[in-house]
């Protein structure tokens, strides 16, 4: 078992009872997200939930919520003596970034994913460090940020560590 957190960082206000049923149906029990209104934009609505489930729960939140138009969220799942954590990002323009996680929330890449980094840069520089960027989530870090500091003042979950 792990857990995690779903972060709706935006969602339309006519999603938000699709994006209840979604979650509901991946977690099988009732999941309970406490909407609130995204400053950035009106009409927009933003929600937290913690989660706990087997590995494959994350995924299937993504895999859940992946299709619905307009929304920007993020799943975090914490590692396990098991598995690597990870971390999923979404936006409507960029679609979803998946990285993996160590247990201190870095993102890790492997060795294959930089060779294909260095072989995609064709030994520019600049292009390599573009190409690590979007490797580490920078384009939807910079799209999410607005939206995840239009959530201060929210309540924080912290995920705690997993033995």
């Amino acid at each position: 078992m792990t857990h995690g957190v779903l972060f709706i960082h935006s969602a339309p206000r006519a999603l938000a009872p699709h994006i209840d049923w979604a979650a509901s149906g991946v977690l099988g029990v009732p999941a309970r997200l406490r909407w609130e209104a995204q400053p950035v934009g009106r009409s927009l609505l933003r929600a937290e939930l913690s989660w706990r489930g087997d590995e494959s729960t994350a995924a299937q939140l993504v895999s859940a919520l992946r299709g619905m138009d307009g929304i920007r969220f993020e799943v975090v799942q914490e590692a396990t003596p098991r598995c690597d954590g990870a971390r999923w990002s979404c936006t409507p323009e960029l679609g979803v970034h998946h990285a993996s996680t160590d247990r201190a929330g870095n993102t890790v890449i492997s060795e294959d994913h930089v060779r294909a980094c260095i072989e995609r840069s064709g030994g520019d520089a600049r292009a390599l460090v573009q190409e690590l960027g979007i490797a580490l989530g920078e384009p939807w870090d910079e799209d999410l940020e607005i939206y995840r500091h239009a959530g201060e003042g929210v309540p924080m979950r912290w995920l705690t560590r997993v033995s």
